[in-house]
């Protein structure tokens, strides 16, 4: 397969991927939506069927969709590690594609959010909004958990480790039930698999940092937050971008290896 048909297939999975992830998230956290409070389950199995559906769409390429799940095959010897920068950059312009597309979706739910007085003011008391999937950041605006996560407890080497845990997890996962024959990337029957375990991680390890376990799912989302012209919507805690970004793509090795030592 040629780098372009990676990038390509990349770039349009993991867009659809942040697209449906984000747009759960906002469905649930404004209260102009129809599943307005539909609470923290309604979110795993989003981002489960998000990842169901960018890894059918991206099939082509091998459903990595994810930085972390990119590396972790390239130490296990499934792709070759010139390949990676390229799934590294469809990954990351399909996570703010994705989160573009989810803004425009909710275009008037994010500008009747963000001029409500009691959004605001609550925001402005509190350090955060408060609402479903946003999280306790001082330098967080009122809509960035939207599209980025954040931890509950703001603890740099708690917040590493849960993010690591949660990836190997995944990691491992793919690397065991998930692959195709040819080991390049997740296979048609695997990424049921896949999403599943995704929806547990949400439920059982999403809680202190809201599971990021996705380089490209948080930072290519959080780019798009400080780009947009929002208004009211604060700032995108740069502060902890790091940890979603490096948390996964340790993980994601971690589990490479692990599956090489234990599994091979």
């Amino acid at each position: 397969m040629s780098s372009s048909d990676i990038f390509i297939s990349e770039t349009i999975g993991t867009a659809v991927l942040l697209l449906m992830g984000g747009g759960v998230v906002a469905a649930v956290t404004f209260k102009r939506s129809k599943a307005f409070n539909a609470g923290w389950v309604a979110i795993a199995f989003g981002w489960g069927f998000a990842v169901l559906s960018g890894a059918y769409i991206a099939a082509k390429s091998g459903a990595h969709l994810n930085p972390a799940v990119t590396l972790g095959l390239a130490v296990k010897g499934g792709i070759e590690w010139s390949q990676v920068p390229v799934y590294f950059g469809g990954e990351l312009l399909g996570g703010m594609i994705g989160a573009s597309l989810m803004w425009i979706a909710y275009y008037g739910q994010f500008r009747a959010h963000l001029t409500d007085p009691e959004v605001l003011a609550a925001h402005r008391q509190n350090g955060h909004e408060g609402m479903v999937y946003e999280r306790t950041a001082p330098k967080a605006g009122p809509v960035l958990g939207i599209f980025s996560t954040g931890p509950e407890i703001r603890n740099v080497a708690q917040n590493l480790a849960t993010e690591i845990i949660a990836t190997i997890v995944l990691v491992l996962a793919i690397l065991n039930l998930g692959l195709s024959d040819d080991g390049k990337g997740v296979s048609w029957g695997g990424a049921l698999i896949v999403a599943l375990v995704v929806v547990g991680i949400g439920l059982s390890l999403g809680g202190p940092t809201g599971y990021a376990i996705n380089p490209a799912r948080d930072l290519g989302p959080r780019i798009v937050h400080a780009l947009l012209p929002l208004p009211n919507k604060g700032g995108s805690d740069w502060g902890y971008a790091w940890i979603p970004v490096v948390g996964p793509l340790i993980g994601g090795a971690l589990a490479g290896g692990i599956y090489q030592v234990a599994f091979a």
